[in-house]
């Protein structure tokens, strides 16, 4: 049985990733910030599947708790008889969005800690869980090619994510381990503050703008992770992957 770390997977893209990938037959340990309720039911999805899951509290913007989370991942692992994991999906994060000249430095360093210290230092951390020929996915977005107004702090540390996914594939491949990002475009999730719920008059807008002809849902991007997640994704990596239905085209 391989076993997967799912972050910021209470709800959205992650939740999906964890759910497909408990259908693929691995063992899952989301993480949750504030959204403890989703969790717990992303879980109950699972195992009412057949499938095995645990919920961890996650702060992904608190470089300083992520020992004391790999203690925890660690004792997980022990409890499933194993002392390693195989796929990291790194998808926690937030969006919040302000013009250039009114950026503030607070917001700034907000989006940094979540999007890109985050990640680098979580799995610099889990690392030594991490099992030779095992695989990090990194989740960006379109938002690095598209340059919509208001967002060029979100997109910077996304698209620094990207150029942190080629430096870590080279580096950790000879352990055989493959690192790839997955780029989503405009995705119905609770991204923003439930965006998506709280002003439904922006999809068709999104929609139009996407070559596929409407937004993309969750469970759209959580198969392309579990793809490279698994045997299919074998002979791929350094690769940021667009998931976008063809945002902006």
């Amino acid at each position: 049985m391989s076993a997967a770390i799912v972050t910021g997977s209470s709800s959205g893209i992650g939740g999906a990733t964890a759910v497909e990938l408990a259908g693929r037959g691995f063992e899952v340990i989301l993480t949750y910030s504030s959204n403890e309720a989703g969790a717990k039911q992303a879980v109950d999805l699972i195992e009412q599947n057949g499938g095995k899951a645990t919920a961890l509290h996650l702060d992904v913007g608190r470089s300083d708790t992520f020992a004391a989370f790999r203690d925890e991942v660690a004792e997980v692992l022990r409890g499933w008889g194993t002392d390693s994991f195989d796929v990291l999906v790194n998808n926690a994060g937030f969006a919040e969005t302000a013009l250039f000249p009114d950026l503030s430095e607070e917001l700034f360093d907000r989006l940094y800690r979540v999007l890109l210290k985050g990640p680098f230092f979580l799995t610099q951390t889990l690392l030594p869980l991490l099992a030779n020929g095992g695989v990090v996915i990194n989740t960006t977005s379109s938002s690095t090619e598209t340059a919509e107004p208001g967002y060029s702090a979100y997109a910077s540390m996304k698209g620094a994510l990207v150029v942190l996914t080629r430096y870590l594939a080279k580096e950790l491949s000879p352990r055989g381990i493959r690192v790839n990002s997955v780029s989503p475009g405009a995705t119905r999730t609770r991204l923003g503050g439930d965006a998506f719920e709280k002003y439904p008059e922006v999809i068709p807008a999104l929609a139009a703008n996407t070559a596929l002809g409407r937004v993309g849902e969750p469970e759209d991007v959580a198969v392309a992770i579990a793809a490279l997640a698994g045997a299919d994704g074998r002979w791929i990596t350094a690769q940021n992957v667009e998931v976008s239905g063809g945002f902006g085209l």
